[in-house]
């Protein structure tokens, strides 16, 4: 469902915002965004704002309520700042510090890979031995298991390579639920449109924040390099310029990987991804 703009979100709402940023002049809603019922930039008297509005109740509201609960963690030159919140006549409603930059490109080459890889070491660092109550990663992907229910899903249009390996990855992923396990908390959804770069690359949309082993955000963004142009091997090498991927146990990467790739297939909607993941497993595993 598209979000709303701001002429259409209700009078008390918009009141309550502008009582937080001054009285409202335009608002630019972003291409991408689908998790809010309002998503925009304000230009406001007081400045810029980055706004998130949700009805309340709603599983949007679940996942907005986990991104102004890690805010306060967050390494600030590399995540914008949690402003203020209000709540109003059944929203509410999230206004961050406005960053600035385009999205990153990760192809071979690119300016943006240093800065994306500093931003990335920075969050691995500053974010393990979280002590926030957050979902844990390894219970997400217990309940989601995707290869299990695809392994019970006789009439799913399998990739070849995929029904021949079925046992395998679905033994990966079982594997992968305890590996996954950490006490650092992970953003879970690190890609190009989750990363503005301008002098530095800034992350955001911690929505999918939860807590688990500090290389899990390396591993997505290995498979995000990979389907930008890169080679496994390239890919990698990039990542171990951060710490904790490094040392990230081997299988620990493989499994991720193949949980990933589980939930591309299961979804059914990222083919290109999933081919991607397909292709990184392939590489670990030697298959």
């Amino acid at each position: 469902m598209a979000s709303q703009s701001w002429e259409e979100i209700p009078a008390a709402v918009r009141r309550a915002i502008e009582n937080e940023t001054g009285r409202v002049s335009s608002s630019t809603a972003p291409e991408n965004g689908r998790n809010s019922d309002f998503l925009a930039t304000l230009h406001t008297d007081r400045g810029y704002f980055f706004v998130k509005g949700v009805l309340a109740g709603s599983r949007r509201a679940r996942m907005q309520r986990i991104e102004a609960t890690v805010n306060p963690a967050l390494p600030h030159s590399v995540a914008p700042r949690l402003l203020w919140e209000v709540e109003s006549s059944g929203w509410s409603v999230l206004g961050f510090e406005r960053a600035d930059g385009h999205h990153a490109n990760l192809a071979p080459g690119s300016p943006d890979l240093d800065l994306v890889a500093d931003s990335a070491a920075t969050m691995a660092h500053a974010l393990a031995r979280c002590t926030l109550d957050l979902p844990a990663a390894a219970d997400q992907w217990a309940w989601n298991a995707p290869w299990r229910r695809l392994s019970t899903a006789p009439d799913h249009d399998f990739d070849p390579w995929d029904r021949q390996h079925l046992d395998e990855l679905v033994d990966w992923e079982r594997r992968g639920l305890d590996l996954v396990r950490g006490n650092s908390l992970v953003h879970g959804d690190l890609h190009p449109l989750n990363i503005l770069v301008s002098e530095r690359a800034c992350v955001v949309d911690w929505a999918w924040a939860s807590i688990g082993a500090p290389w899990l955000d390396g591993v997505a963004l290995t498979l995000r390099l990979i389907a930008d142009g890169h080679t496994p091997a390239e890919a990698e090498q990039w990542a171990r310029q951060v710490a904790q991927y490094r040392e990230a146990p081997a299988d620990g990467v493989t499994a991720f990987a193949v949980l990933v790739m589980g939930m591309w297939a299961y979804r059914g909607a990222f083919p290109q991804l999933t081919e991607v993941a397909r292709q990184y497993v392939r590489y670990r595993t030697k298959a």
